[in-house]
């Protein structure tokens, strides 16, 4: 705890109060747009660790880690959510579900030997194409009528699952568009996602905590590169807030929910992309 005793009470009750309210936002952001959270706790913790002086060389990787871990109970909560209300789609889920445990496997080998610096690069980037994406596609444009034959949605769960296990997210930040663009309606397309962030936030967690054991550098309290501090405090908030996110979904024109998504994503990116550069 050493690392701690560095600053006053006032200061870590304020980092206390951010992790929560980081969890508030992830947790309405999950229920909302189907993204599991991480595309708010990531970059959240990484600021964090960054003003902690935590080694650059494990900084991302704990953020990511403890995202993973994050968004196994936010995923739970908002699947439900999304299940009560008709706007989960057990077949489509099912298709997806062998090429995105696979897409997890790759990306949890390929994270044993990224470094920091590469998984902020593929998180701002992916963010940035996907908000582009979604902020100019033009109402009503698909790239054809449901998802293609085996090969194809099992090439696109691989795509999923991976880059969201590099990038600490539920899955719903790729498979939503993704999903959009083969002429899934947008809400069924969120519940969906949502439940994709369970299939890939467990496995990709475990993963974390396993390739981070023994490492040195990382957070007091940190299971590999999970932190558990972290974790305490932001799980409550979205479990809390995960439903009434939800709520909001069915309650929003979707080309709003759209166009919300995609702000937010631009945002993130710009945050990460600044953090490369500086």
């Amino acid at each position: 705890m050493e690392l701690f005793a560095d600053y006053s009470a006032g200061w870590l009750l304020g980092l206390a109060l951010s992790l929560m309210v980081t969890g508030i936002i992830a947790g309405l952001m999950a229920g909302l747009l189907g993204v599991g959270g991480g595309i708010v706790i990531v970059p959240v913790l990484y600021h964090l660790f960054t003003l902690l002086g935590i080694d650059e060389a494990v900084r991302m990787h704990v953020a990511v880690g403890t995202s993973l871990a994050t968004i196994i109970p936010t995923s739970i909560m908002s699947a439900r959510s999304h299940h009560k209300r008709g706007s989960l789609d057990a077949g489509l889920l099912e298709k997806l579900i062998p090429g995105v445990i696979t897409g997890v496997v790759l990306g949890s080998i390929i994270s044993l030997y990224a470094t920091g610096t590469a998984l902020t690069a593929v998180f701002a980037t992916v963010a940035f194409l996907v908000a582009l994406n979604m902020a100019f596609r033009k109402d009503g444009f698909s790239l054809r009528e449901g998802l293609p034959g085996k090969t194809g949605t099992g090439i696109i769960g691989v795509f999923i699952g991976g880059i969201s296990t590099l990038m600490g997210i539920g899955g719903g930040t790729l498979s939503v568009p993704i999903l959009s663009a083969f002429n899934t309606p947008m809400r069924t397309a969120v519940g969906t996602g949502a439940a994709l962030g369970l299939v890939i936030s467990l496995p990709g967690a475990a993963a974390f905590m396993f390739n981070g054991l023994g490492e040195g550098g990382r957070p007091p309290l940190s299971l590999g590169y999970v932190n558990l501090v972290g974790l305490a405090l932001i799980v409550p908030a979205t479990i809390l807030m995960a439903p009434r996110g939800a709520q909001m979904a069915h309650a929003i024109n979707p080309t709003r929910l759209r166009q919300l998504f995609a702000l937010f994503l631009m945002f993130t990116s710009l945050r990460m992309f600044y953090g490369l550069l500086s």
